[in-house]
């Protein structure tokens, strides 16, 4: 049997990034618990509990060294968790074998999901700044474009009908904008994250307080340090919230594990981030139809196996299709928070492996998708054009109104000659396919042709398409102010802002 014959897993053959997959291997998880197990033993020592120098010294080195843990050792844990029927336990045992000095003081008066907790809140938190700099990252490559299509006029809609002009530039802007709501949401996350404690079997601290002879400032000095040294040596480069005395901040009460609610916030926001991307992905998509965008196209890309013409926009519809995945693995967070009985039961764990890790390879594989649309976005400008000087005289007709009024015309008159000629050419193009003619038909009527030609008008109406009622730059409101104010003020300074982070990150070209 080979692994052709297994199922694989299309996130990680086909969507999410090596960072990502990174983050969420068995590898990264079983070091971020071992340096855990180092944290604790190393307050366990500071703090006078049996745990001598030498015990922790072993522990660093075998925790501490270049590459973690080894394939032999995973293959070991894998052993005995086929005996013992317990993943953390079986994992306390091979690390022991390792260290066998430090063997019996591996996990002291711990229970398994102060190891795991507070892991999976540490990968959680590095899975949070990864998606976060991948958002900013597409932030500034709608930017760009919006910053080069800014002045370009194009039909507005409302109702997915003909409305007011808006430009190419504002409503991409618009995108990055609903992109950025979504960072400062994940930044809360990301930025400010908390550990749930050392807290033993029920979140008592029963084990550790006999630990400490009954102490119980001893016991909060242990947890205070174990959190420190996870912050620093665990969490890494990303942020925690911590207190005026620079202590990590925890759960102020927890059972076994963290309150399960907290998963609701991770996952909710991850789905409200996959809610704008597949927003602004049926958007490109709709566009693509109007054959006014297109996303990158390579030279040698088949759109369809039995229509050779098509250019199917494929990366738009597989973020579509990812991104509602996300959004329907939020429900898994809402029933295990709320199936949680009393101090702790064990449903959680196998939807958890699936629900959280596969929410953010889903989501990072669309992000990366969106960038790679947004960075080579084709916008064609002569169709945008066409398109809406085909609907642009009935956008004009409120102006053209007011400038009979201003010309001395009678309002309620011109309303009416302007509606019966309005609904002729509405018709016209309906029901026989033609070309909206409005604007021949205004010319054509007495009533608008002015002084000059004998009608009742002060002086001839400005019909050009250059600063006249057929201008469309007229009719885009503070379209342009708007888009250049919004890179200016909000887009531009993110680029210097994660300049380091985006610059690290690998190449995200879709992988299929």
């Amino acid at each position: 049997m080979s692994q052709n014959d297994l199922y694989t897993s299309p996130l990680a053959e086909r969507n999410a990034s090596k960072e990502m997959l990174r983050l969420w291997s068995p590898r990264h998880k079983f070091n971020t618990w071992r340096r855990i197990w180092l944290a604790v033993a190393e307050a366990q020592h500071e703090m006078g509990l049996p745990v001598s120098k030498e015990q922790v010294e072993e522990l660093r080195a075998v925790v501490e060294r270049a590459g973690g843990i080894t394939d032999a050792e995973i293959d070991l844990a894998k052993k005995y968790e086929r005996e013992l029927r317990h993943d953390v336990m079986a994992h306390v045992h091979a690390l022991g074998d390792s260290c066998p000095k430090a063997k019996g003081i591996i996990h002291l008066g711990m229970t398994s999901q102060d190891v795991v907790c507070n892991a999976d809140l540490v990968i959680i938190a590095q899975a949070q700044e990864l998606v976060l700099t991948k958002v900013v990252r597409s932030v500034l490559s709608l930017g760009d474009q919006a910053r080069r299509h800014a002045g370009v006029a194009t039909l507005g809609f409302t109702h997915y009908q003909p409305a007011q002009p808006v430009t190419v530039g504002r409503r991409i802007a618009q995108w990055s904008s609903e992109l950025l709501i979504v960072r400062d949401r994940l930044g809360m996350g990301a930025y400010n994250s908390l550990f749930k404690g050392i807290r033993g079997a029920t979140g008592t601290q029963a084990s550790f307080l006999a630990l400490c002879g009954g102490d119980a400032g001893t016991v909060d000095r242990i947890e205070r340090e174990s959190l420190r040294l996870m912050a620093e040596r665990v969490l890494g480069r990303t942020s925690v919230v911590m207190d005026e005395m620079r202590v990590p901040h925890s759960c102020e009460l927890a059972t076994q594990t963290y309150p399960r609610v907290m998963d609701t916030f991770v996952l909710a926001d991850l789905a409200s981030c996959a809610a704008v991307l597949h927003k602004i992905a049926t958007d490109i998509r709709l566009l693509c139809n109007r054959k006014e965008i297109d996303e990158p196209f390579e030279d040698k890309q088949i759109g369809s196996s039995a229509m050779p013409y098509k250019r199917n926009p494929m990366r738009c519809e597989r973020i579509c299709g990812l991104t509602r995945f996300v959004m329907n693995l939020v429900g898994n967070a809402y029933d295990t928070a709320a199936t949680q009985w009393l101090e702790r039961t064990l449903d959680d764990s196998s939807n958890r492996r699936l629900s959280l890790p596969e929410a953010f390879l889903a989501l990072d594989g669309a992000l990366d998708l969106m960038h790679n649309v947004a960075s080579g976005l084709v916008v064609h400008e002569a169709t945008v054009r066409k398109n809406l000087m085909a609907e642009l005289p009935f956008m004009a007709t409120e102006n053209i109104l007011m400038e009979c009024v201003k010309l001395g015309g009678d309002r309620q008159e011109y309303h009416e000659h302007i509606r019966r000629h309005a609904q002729a050419a509405g018709m016209r193009v309906k029901q026989e396919g033609l070309e909206n003619d409005l604007i021949e038909r205004l010319k054509a009527d007495r009533a608008f042709w002015g002084k000059a030609r004998g009608g009742p008008l002060a002086a001839e109406l400005n019909w050009d398409e250059g600063g006249g009622v057929l201008d469309p730059m007229r009719y885009v409101g503070r379209s342009v102010e708007q888009t250049e104010r919004f890179l200016t003020e909000v887009v531009e300074p993110l680029r210097e802002q994660y300049g380091g982070a985006i610059a690290a990150l690998a190449d995200s070209s879709p992988k299929v």
